[in-house]
């Protein structure tokens, strides 16, 4: 059996993948993954938090989601980011077989613990090319102030 999955690496790949995730069933750890290329359902997307002299800024690198189902929530200092993305698209015909699958599906949430200095009332948000940017103000209090030299 080895030496024809050998002559068919397409095959040989997919019984490597069903076996990694046997052992995952068995091993793994519920809700984490087992490996660097092991990615569970609904698994959150990357976020950049970074900040300039005058906001806060978050970014959500989350492509293919519909913009009026994302939740944003600000709550004593703590942004949340919540929505669901769509099931993957089917994955094709028999001539083709899938030997890796990392886009996952399903919901997720990302949280985000913000500085102090941030003013609440003034938030807003954009999503645009697959990137959600969270823009918050910080208080004029905390904003660098220019001090004339006499």
């Amino acid at each position: 059996m080895f030496a024809s999955l050998l002559n068919r690496p397409d095959q040989l790949f997919g019984q490597f993948d069903r076996l990694r995730r046997e052992l995952d069933d068995v091993f793994g750890v519920p809700g984490l993954p087992s490996s660097i290329r092991s990615v569970t359902a609904g698994a959150a997307p990357p976020v950049n938090v970074g900040r300039t002299a005058t906001s806060v800024e978050v970014y959500v690198f989350a492509p293919g989601l519909d913009a009026s189902k994302i939740d944003v929530s600000l709550d004593r200092g703590v942004l949340q980011v919540a929505a669901e993305r769509p099931a993957a698209p089917p994955e094709g015909d028999a001539k083709r077989q899938v030997y890796a699958r990392e886009r996952s599906s399903g919901p997720f949430s990302r949280t985000v613990a913000l500085p102090d200095d941030i003013d609440p009332e003034r938030v807003s948000a954009s999503y645009r090319d697959g990137v959600l940017q969270v823009s918050i103000a910080r208080r004029e209090s905390a904003q660098p102030k220019r001090i004339a030299v006499q």
